[in-house]
C-alpha cells in the first residue's frame, strides 16, 4: 500500500479503512441484477441506484477539494462536520434531488464501475497531498484532510448498511471502517458495558438504522452521549 506523503499517521489509518470499505462495497454490488438497482432503500426516496450515485459523488468529492487552494488552517473536525445546522430542509432537499438526478445518468453496472473509478481517484489525490493538508468542504468548512476522510468512511460504511438492507444481504461493514465510524460516533469513549453492543449495533443505533429501547435510551443519556446529526 502506498503510504502517501504524510509518512503514516492519521491519514494512513483512515485511508486504509476507506479503501477497504469501498472495495467491499464494489465487490458486493458487482453482479447485482439490473432490476435490483431499482429497489427502494430506507433512505427515502432513493432507490439502490440513486443511493449509490450519492455515495459515488461523496467519494470523488476529494479530488476537486484537493485540487483547490488549501485554507490556512482547519476550523472543524469530523464530529462538527455532522452538525445539525448542516441538514436544513433546503440543503437536504438539494442533496436528495442531486442523488435522484445522478442516479438516472447511468445504469446499475456502469454506476458501480464509476464508483470504483471515483474512490480510486480520490485515494490517488490523497496520496499526492502534502503532510498537514487542509481542505474546504462543500459547506465551507476548513478541515484537516484526515478528518474529512473520516467523514468519507462514514458515508461509504453507513450507506453500505442501507444498500445491504435494500438488497436483502447481510451487512458487509469491514472491521477498519467499523472502527473509524464507531470512534467518531462515541468521541473515542467506551460504550457502556450494560448495553452489550458490538460496533455494528452501535452504528445502527447511533445513526437511526435501528431503534433504541427505553432502557437503552436511559443508559445512553446517563452516559452523556450525544449522537451526531445525519441527513436521511
Amino acid at each position: 500500500m502506498r503510504q502517501g506523503r504524510d509518512g503514516g499517521g492519521p491519514v494512513r489509518a483512515v485511508r486504509a479503512a476507506f479503501r477497504d470499505e469501498c472495495e467491499r462495497l464494489g465487490d458486493e454490488l458487482r453482479g447485482v441484477d439490473g432490476a435490483d438497482f431499482d429497489r427502494p432503500t430506507d433512505c427515502r426516496p432513493w432507490t439502490v441506484r440513486e443511493l449509490l450515485a450519492h455515495v459515488r459523488t461523496g467519494a470523488r468529492r476529494l479530488v476537486d477539494m484537493l485540487a483547490a487552494p488549501p485554507p490556512p488552517h482547519a476550523e472543524v473536525d469530523a464530529a462538527r462536520y455532522y452538525g445539525a445546522a448542516k441538514f436544513t430542509p433546503p440543503v437536504d432537499a438539494a442533496r436528495i434531488d442531486s442523488g435522484r438526478r445522478e442516479g438516472r445518468e447511468l445504469d446499475g453496472p456502469a454506476l458501480v464501475a464509476d464508483f470504483d473509478r471515483a474512490w480510486r481517484g480520490a485515494l490517488d489525490a490523497v496520496d499526492a497531498a502534502p503532510p498537514g493538508r487542509v481542505v474546504r468542504t462543500r459547506h465551507g468548512d476548513a478541515m484537516a484532510l484526515a478528518e474529512f476522510l473520516r467523514t468519507r468512511v462514514v458515508e461509504v460504511g453507513v450507506h453500505g448498511l442501507d444498500l445491504a438492507a435494500a438488497l436483502d444481504r447481510p451487512p458487509w461493514l469491514t472491521p477498519g471502517a467499523a472502527a473509524v465510524v464507531a470512534d467518531l460516533l462515541t468521541g473515542g469513549r467506551a460504550v457502556p458495558a450494560e448495553l452489550g453492543w458490538d460496533r455494528l449495533t452501535l452504528i445502527r443505533k447511533a445513526t437511526g438504522r435501528a431503534g433504541l429501547t427505553d432502557r437503552e435510551r436511559s443508559v445512553v443519556e446517563a452516559a452523556g452521549f450525544r449522537w451526531l446529526s445525519f441527513g436521511s
